[in-house]
């Protein structure tokens, strides 16, 4: 994992042309999404459509997102971050925990543009495996370049869940998507775009990356 700065981010949604600051406070973001090899090693499941340990996780809902994370921080000694129901109902985030978690959408739009100001923080062809690149299937995390701060695949390849609901008066309990993936145009492979999924979805070009709160430097 890498130490992300703490900073300020402008959020839009296109369908209400609103826009919002958040402030974002110092945490950890993972270098790739999760990989096969590491979802197999905590779960011993293997969801994916496309089989290699070095692929993106996907075919994961957000459920079994924020359920791996609890297990992986199990399995590391850390407290878990979600206090979750027995049926798929209720997540609540421990925010005094030390274990991994996905990021909040203004985290990782932050991380993704990792100081940059334009739609991508590199050429599109460079930086993430997309429709014109990927040859119509999902490629081994850290295949192209990285952002600024060391972080790969944060465009293309997979999209990656967040933890926030998109739109609760409007679309209930679907949570945030970010990044763009193989399949995808160009214009859909930029810092700022949202995308939605119920939370029990499992696609073949979503995935998770996971984080941490604060960093190494404050502990």
């Amino acid at each position: 994992m890498v130490d992300v700065p703490p900073g300020r981010v402008t959020l839009s949604d296109r369908r209400t042309q609103r826009s919002w600051p958040v402030e974002v406070a110092p945490f950890r973001m993972s270098v790739f999404p999760v990989t096969q090899l590491l979802y197999v090693q905590v779960t011993g499941r293997r969801p994916s459509t496309g089989q290699g340990d070095r692929l993106p996780v996907e075919g994961v809902s957000w459920w079994d997102a924020v359920r791996f994370c609890n297990a992986l921080s199990r399995r590391e000694g850390l407290t878990p971050t979600y206090r979750l129901g027995a049926d798929d109902d209720v997540a609540e985030w421990d925010a005094s925990a030390d274990g991994y978690r996905l990021p909040t959408e203004a985290e990782w739009e932050h991380a993704c543009r990792a100081g940059t100001t334009g739609p991508r923080y590199g050429r599109l062809d460079d930086i993430a495996w997309y429709r014109v690149t990927s040859k119509e299937r999902i490629h081994p995390v850290g295949g192209k370049q990285a952002n600024p701060w060391g972080l790969y695949d944060m465009l293309g390849n997979a999209w990656d869940w967040c933890w926030d609901v998109y739109d609760a008066e409007v679309y209930g309990s679907y949570r945030v998507l970010r990044g763009g993936g193989w399949s995808d145009e160009h214009w859909s492979c930029r810092a700022s775009v949202r995308r939605r999924s119920h939370p029990t979805f499992r696609i073949d070009d979503v995935s998770f990356r996971l984080a941490r709160s604060g960093s190494t430097s404050n502990g």
